[in-house]
């Protein structure tokens, strides 16, 4: 908890701190948070794993740079043909919610990235943390983090 708080610290102090982007441009977020480069520089979902193997294995599963689709401005990556097929025929239902942000931080008001390695389905639905502390906070209170990270999503990208 305390990393995620020195984050945030250090996030304002730098903004505040003579940084040379405006205020817009420092707070406009993509949609989809992006991670990595792919082989052509495309910038990666979820940190390069395959969104569908968390549902279908359960586990992080690194995505291979052969099978990608590009949804909402992402490179998206897949470790099998059927979890690409899967994902392009409903991609909302397998992609992380609040675009891979972390949820405990969207629940604060803050987009800050997700660990692909820190997750939980809830309800069905994947969800990303910042790291484990964090991920250890959301847990106590999933529901009533996500309902306070469902109305706060995405206006926080703003």
């Amino acid at each position: 908890m305390k990393k995620f708080g020195l984050f945030i610290f250090a996030a304002l102090a730098a903004v505040g701190g003579g940084l040379s982007l405006s205020v817009a441009e420092a707070d406009i977020k993509p949609e989809v948070y992006q991670s990595g480069k792919g082989q052509f520089g495309q910038d990666l979902a979820v940190g390069g794993y395959d969104a569908v193997a968390y549902h279908k294995v359960g586990t992080p599963t690194v995505g291979s740079k052969d099978l990608v689709f590009a949804w909402k401005g992402a490179t998206w990556r897949f470790a099998t043909a059927d979890n690409l097929a899967a994902f392009k025929a409903a991609p909302e239902t397998f992609a992380p919610q609040y675009g891979g942000y972390c949820a405990y931080g969207l629940a604060q008001g803050y987009a800050v990235h997700g660990d692909p390695k820190q997750w939980s389905i809830v309800d069905g639905k994947l969800y990303l943390n910042y790291d484990a502390d964090v991920q250890a906070t959301w847990s106590k209170d999933r529901p009533g983090y996500i309902k306070t990270a469902d109305q706060k999503w995405p206006t926080v990208l703003k």
